[in-house]
């Protein structure tokens, strides 16, 4: 997220920093399971494919295949629970989004309702621009109000 907050007014940096402050644990498990996922899964699925169309299957083979298959069966456990904690994250930062709109001060109930509704109906990414869109006019009425 940091990539596109280069060109940001502050305040909104500020709150892109708050919700990754909540989501950082999460997203640390997500970096970590990414990390490990990929690699599992390919080396088992090249290596069992090997083993299985080029090589013998004998005795002496068969605990290569176990140990392949435990890798790989690994690797996929890690990648669902890598898209578990990704749709966790989603939950999460529309929550966190949702909230901040509710406890606004300065937007009316009206705009509220209205961008609460948009990030429900919007995937993630799509959430995430309203949310931008919503805290530059509330920053706006903030300067109109004074």
């Amino acid at each position: 997220m940091n990539l596109f907050t280069k060109d940001m007014p502050n305040y909104i940096k500020k709150e892109i920093e708050l919700m990754q402050e909540k989501l950082s644990p999460l997203m640390k498990k997500v970096s970590r399971y990414a990390l490990w996922t990929m690699p599992l899964i390919w080396v088992s699925l090249f290596n069992l494919g090997y083993v299985l169309f080029f090589g013998e299957i004998t005795q002496d083979t068969l605990p290569t295949i176990l140990i392949y298959a435990a890798i790989g069966a690994l690797g996929f456990a890690l990648f669902r629970e890598l898209r578990f904690h990704q749709k966790e994250i989603q939950k999460q930062s529309s929550a966190y989004i949702i909230d901040r709109i509710k406890n606004s001060e300065v937007a009316t109930d009206y705009h509220k309702k209205e961008y609460i509704n948009l990030i429900k109906e919007q995937p993630n990414a799509r959430a995430i621009n309203h949310f931008i869109q919503f805290l530059m006019e509330e920053n706006q009425r903030k300067h109109m109000l004074q």
